[in-house]
């Protein structure tokens, strides 16, 4: 069955092709609004805050007749006229909160980073609030600590002790009490600069020893959480010989990693995740198909975006509108390749990303 769906949130493009490919009817709410977002959607309404953001999902909502609304990041937390198909949003509110997330998984019993005080290095520090991992922070000295107040301006943080290992990710479906894992995800980050824990694509499976250890703790943690549909959880698999996969965060909504489980498995992820919020999961666990691969593109330099990215075809994704101010450092474009292999479909993500570049040279 087909149904209309509103979809909100700061970066839609994903859940909103996903719905389309599953047949429906879909009105985004989106910061970017790119044109592979305008082909997919109906409409799609522009903005620029997170304030705009529930103010005009509010008036879509109500002007729009929709059957349900899906939320992306920025917008788990939103009432709206249209029936939310997915976590509540006092559930989904218990998680976006790094420090109640630290405590439910205290509760749970499983592996995750052990707070630390003010002084103790090195340290990762991580915003109370807020998500994609952009904020965090390796501490390695009281000045380094200072600096980090002092950005943060008043707002709470965590202090955690440091884990070394790969950063990792699992999404799961969830019915409310039982969740079953759909895909293992090995995550990309920014790596460089102080914004280097940004997520910046993922590959599809994880092929890390724990992945499947990985899974099962992830299949717990979302069981209990009391979400529905679509939660990821976010891991650091360890370098040290006999640990387990170390759980950091919950994410109560559709995640950046989409793409790649999409690609990877052969699976429709709104689909899904309207079965589960319906009361119906998979079975098992699906098989993998192949690897896949995406990475997010940053600009280098401030640069307007001009033409040529449409034609890379099925390679590209979240493709910016001709004459969008980019500035350094934002995001350009996603690319996207697949392989039989982990380093296959990394060795193709490489030769896709040097064709894109050449475009945005250009610019």
């Amino acid at each position: 069955m087909t149904i209309d769906l509103l979809v909100a949130g700061f970066s839609t493009r994903h859940i909103v092709g996903s719905a389309h490919n599953a047949g429906h009817r879909v009105i985004a709410v989106d910061h970017f609004c790119d044109l592979d977002l305008e082909a997919f959607a109906d409409a799609c309404y522009q903005f620029e805050t997170l304030q705009e953001l529930a103010s005009i999902a509010d008036r879509v909502a109500r002007e729009e007749v929709v059957d349900g609304f899906l939320a992306g990041s920025g917008a788990e937390t939103l009432t709206l006229k249209a029936p939310l198909i997915g976590t509540p949003p006092d559930i989904a509110s218990r998680f976006l909160d790094k420090a109640a997330t630290q405590s439910f998984l205290e509760k749970l019993g499983v592996s995750v980073p052990r707070l630390v005080a003010p002084g103790h290095y090195p340290a990762m520090a991580k915003p109370v609030q807020g998500s994609g991992g952009w904020r965090n922070r390796i501490l390695a000295s009281d000045a380094e600590m200072e600096h980090f107040v002092c950005q943060m301006s008043g707002q709470p943080y965590l202090l955690q002790e440091m884990i070394r290992g790969a950063p990792a990710s699992v999404s799961c479906l969830t019915d409310g009490t039982e969740a079953v894992a759909v895909g293992t995800n090995r995550q990309l980050l920014r790596g460089t600069g102080e914004m280097g824990f940004g997520f910046a694509g993922s590959v599809t499976p994880c092929d890390h020893p724990l992945a499947d250890e990985m899974a099962t703790i992830a299949e717990e943690i979302v069981g209990a959480s009391g979400c529905v549909g679509t939660v990821g959880v976010d891991f650091v698999l360890p370098d040290s010989p006999g640990s387990t996969p170390v759980a950091i965060e919950v994410n109560p909504r559709f995640q950046g990693t989409l793409d790649t489980v999409e690609a990877a498995t052969g699976m429709n992820l709104v689909s899904l995740h309207l079965a589960a919020c319906a009361g119906r999961l998979p079975h098992e666990r699906p098989r993998p198909r192949h690897y896949a691969a995406r990475r997010i593109v940053f600009a280098d330099r401030d640069l307007v975006a001009g033409y040529g990215l449409a034609a890379r075809g099925q390679t590209v994704a979240d493709i910016p509108r001709p004459g969008t101010p980019i500035p350094a450092g934002s995001a350009v474009v996603s690319v996207l390749a697949s392989g039989s292999s982990s380093a296959e479909a990394l060795v193709m993500l490489d030769k896709h990303i040097t064709g894109v570049r050449s475009y945005i040279e250009q610019w």
